[in-house]
């Protein structure tokens, strides 16, 4: 089995102008597709695991029963996993409570680093018809914009390219239920790529956001879901340092701490975040606010929050990315036809520039 994302990216070579260059990402070797689970593994999935903490891998195309109920969690990890599928049929995977600190996601689609340096990546991975307890995350370089690899790749002009190419893409989670007790139900990671969450229901309470797309992350579709979850205090859909993104018929049924916000982290945990949160269309969704006497916005290009100029000044200066400027540049986004239920237009707030605002409507709530 490979080993696990959480090993150290080396710099290797330094070009001519004294910039480190990170080490390349293993070509895609784009695999016919997954073949068939064994019974055996369907076997281990549904008994009582002796060890809780266990992650159970899985690279091959699984299918549950409705009535099935799996403990372990699972992770989908590197280009063998590549092509595979769990179609849970209204199976249950994880287990209702807080999970302990530190505990791996519920599902975890994860590239992998080999002994050679090389990053192996999965791709073309589905679930669905699933109801999720817990998390799912999915991470090429490290789990967040603060991993150490993910630090050492953003000294480099090319970072937004090496995280992409070292990160999971073509990701369908579809038809899912996810219960959320604490982490963020779902995040993508820095670099992650072409995933869609559609028809789903994410719900819960989570101290982040709902969904967290991170930075140098893009072309993701968030459609068709509906967000009834709870944030302690935060946005329900974050697009931080996030572009390309089509955020479209989704319904917020709990806006109280905002709904999408965008934005770019400067410095965190050290990392220069290059990417700016541009060029996504957020469009035809609904929010709905119930007798929330100081509402926070429903959408806000260019989002501030106290907490965020703790970190401008944690990253190193460089000509590129936060490292050059650490203002967030929600610019060039597209926002259409959006709804705002219980809510004043005002709701939708604009602090870039060059975004296109047309279409987007406010309304009394029947209910109140």
């Amino acid at each position: 089995m490979a080993k696990p994302l959480y090993t150290v990216l080396l710099v290797m070579l330094l070009n001519n102008g004294g910039e480190p260059v990170a080490a390349q990402a293993a070509p895609a070797a784009h695999a016919p597709g997954a073949v068939p689970c064994s019974p055996t593994l369907y076997d281990t999935l549904r008994s009582v695991p002796d060890d809780v903490s266990l992650v159970q891998p899985v690279a091959c195309k699984i299918e549950l029963k409705h009535d099935d109920l799996v403990m372990t969690d699972l992770a989908f990890l590197g280009e063998e996993a590549s092509g595979a599928s769990l179609d849970c049929h209204g199976g249950i995977i994880g287990i209702s409570g807080r999970p302990p600190k530190g505990a791996p996601p519920t599902i975890q689609i994860s590239s992998v680093r080999g002994e050679d340096g090389k990053w192996s990546v999965p791709h073309d991975i589905t679930i669905r018809n699933c109801k999720i307890y817990g998390s799912i995350r999915i991470m090429g370089l490290g789990p967040n914009g603060e991993a150490e690899n993910v630090r050492q790749s953003s000294l480099n002009r090319n970072h937004t390219e090496f995280a992409q190419s070292a990160a999971p893409s073509d990701i369908l989670l579809d038809n899912i239920t996810i219960v959320a007790d604490g982490p963020v139900p779902v995040y993508l990671s820095p670099g992650v790529t072409k995933v869609t969450l559609s028809h789903s229901v994410i719900s819960g309470t989570t101290k982040g956001s709902g969904v967290y797309l991170d930075a140098e992350s893009a072309h993701n579709v968030i459609a068709d879901n509906r967000f009834d979850i709870h944030t302690r205090n935060r946005e329900v859909l974050a697009v931080d340092g996030s572009a390309h993104n089509v955020i479209e018929n989704n319904s917020f049924t709990d806006a109280e701490f905002g709904g999408i916000y965008l934005y770019r982290n400067c410095g965190e945990g050290g990392t220069i975040r290059h990417q700016t949160p541009q060029h996504n269309r957020i469009s035809d969704n609904k929010f709905i606010y119930q007798g929330v006497v100081h509402p926070r916005p429903a959408i806000w290009m260019n989002a501030t929050q106290p907490w965020q100029s703790f970190y401008c000044d944690e990253d190193p200066p460089a000509p590129f990315g936060s490292g050059a400027d650490n203002r967030s540049f929600a610019d060039y986004n597209t926002i259409t036809n959006n709804v705002i239920v219980g809510g004043e237009l005002r709701l939708i707030r604009d602090m870039g520039q060059h975004n296109t605002l047309t279409g987007n409507t406010a309304k009394p709530n029947p209910s109140q």
